[in-house]
């Protein structure tokens, strides 16, 4: 049926639609479709979304996101000859999506919004519950560690990061960016009881980046190596020097900034169990 109706769009109209998706990456094979037909986000959101509009769509988002890692403020868009309310992709898109997916706001914008291209900057957190014993619920939402974390250390070794830099040393083996270099705007490393929460924001990401620099910060943090040595391993572009890659359960995609003129509606940095910071 789906494929009758784009046969007849003929010379219809195209109109853009972005939106808000918000998603658990648990048992997602990342946010990206593949070929062998694994379980991702995309497919999903594609589904739903092409049900409300009667035809084949093709979601392109801000960022992709990995296997298990997670997403508050994923922002996407699709064309589409179907033109629907707000209200009706919101929740007539929910109703098609499993539970651990959900649109969280819709708009329509104009052909020069393009999710991917278009982003200023984006935004994600990692998120460490630093206890004695692993916790039993959210145990796929945080990343565990036993170890005493000094935030102050991570901080300071953070600190060396900021900047544009090559960052070789903290992409992974595979990563396919023609460029290495990227200009990462900000670093934080903060407590709140027994969570540590980095904060990064930059003006895009490389493979597994983040994940890196939450591996080399973390091994800091417990006193096993000098905030300095965040720098050596920047300076040496090797990612054999970098140490072991953080696990991907407490890493969210939690903004995308973009022209103000679009009238996006602003992320609520999330995840929702943290208390509310900037």
């Amino acid at each position: 049926m789906v494929e009758e109706v784009n046969q007849e769009a003929g010379s219809r109209p195209l109109f853009r639609y972005a939106f808000g998706v918000e998603y658990d990456g648990s048992r997602y094979h990342g946010w990206q479709c593949q070929a062998d037909g694994v379980p991702s986000v995309q497919a999903e959101v594609e589904r739903a979304l092409g049900q409300i509009a009667n035809e084949t769509v093709k979601v392109v988002c801000a960022g992709r996101t990995d296997t298990g890692v997670h997403a508050t403020y994923q922002v996407v868009h699709i064309d589409t000859h179907a033109e629907r309310p707000e209200r009706a992709w919101v929740r007539g898109g929910n109703t098609q999506l499993p539970r651990d997916i959900s649109i969280r706001w819709a708009r329509p914008v104009d052909q020069a919004f393009h999710a991917r291209f278009g982003a200023l900057e984006r935004r994600y957190r990692y998120v460490i519950y630093n206890a004695d014993v692993m916790p039993a619920l959210l145990a796929r939402q945080l990343t565990w560690t036993f170890k005493p974390l000094d935030e102050a250390r991570m901080q300071e070794a953070g600190n060396y990061l900021v900047g544009e830099h090559d960052f070789s040393a903290y992409r992974a083996v595979a990563c396919q960016a023609h460029s290495p270099v990227r200009d990462l705007r900000r670093l934080t490393v903060s407590r709140h009881g027994a969570l540590v929460v980095i904060d990064v924001t930059a003006n895009a990401f490389l493979h597994h980046m983040i994940r890196n620099i939450a591996g080399v910060l973390m091994k800091i943090g417990a006193g096993e190596a000098e905030p300095c040595w965040a720098r050596e391993v920047l300076e040496g572009r090797d990612r054999r020097l970098g140490g072991v890659t953080a696990p991907p359960f407490g890493l969210y995609f939690i903004d995308a900034r973009y022209p103000e003129r679009y009238g996006l509606p602003p992320s609520q940095l999330g995840p929702v169990f943290l208390p509310q910071f900037d």
